[in-house]
């Protein structure tokens, strides 16, 4: 095989690799914690410090719990992110931006596993884990700030050209 044909190969395999490995942890943590809300959280609200208290509710909304009559939508929407920023995530330069899609990635499947297998109303309609009350932010969870946080690092990085691996 010629050099450039080897460096290109593992140039994608270095792409995907940051997205193949913090995808999924960012789902194992988000429905970890969800699991243990759900355990812990039922019958009682946690106060930790300041306004931070750990309250369980359930989300069969959008960001902010707007829009519950549409919770299937929302779900498909979530499903059209994840194949939009995983076929972006092959022009993005630099590991900032590939991490920002892979926790974009990891956080959208976290609440769409919410969707899929929570009881709610019907295909897609299942409420999503939310448990992280700050009392003046509307109560979210860790994919939730994964979706936050990706979005933002790839919203900073967008129009880089330079590829610093």
């Amino acid at each position: 095989m010629d050099g450039p044909v080897i460096a290109e190969r593992a140039s994608v395999r270095t792409r995907w690799a940051l997205v193949a490995v913090v995808a999924p942890i960012v789902v194992a943590v988000d429905q970890l914690t969800k699991w243990w809300a759900l355990q812990a959280l039922d019958d009682r609200t946690i106060d930790l410090f300041w306004t931070l208290r750990l309250r369980l509710l359930f989300n069969t909304g959008s960001a902010f719990g707007l829009g519950s009559r549409f919770a299937p939508i929302i779900a498909l929407v979530a499903v059209v992110v994840i194949t939009v920023v995983l076929r972006a995530q092959r022009a993005l330069t630099g590991w900032p931006a590939r991490f920002g899609a892979a926790l974009v990635v990891g956080g959208a499947v976290g609440n769409l596993l919410d969707r899929l297998f929570r009881e709610g109303g019907g295909f897609l309609g299942g409420a999503v884990v939310d448990f992280v009350d700050l009392q003046w932010w509307p109560v979210f969870n860790v994919a939730d700030a994964c979706i936050c946080v990706g979005a933002t690092l790839l919203a900073f990085t967008a129009g880089r050209t330079a590829d610093t691996t």
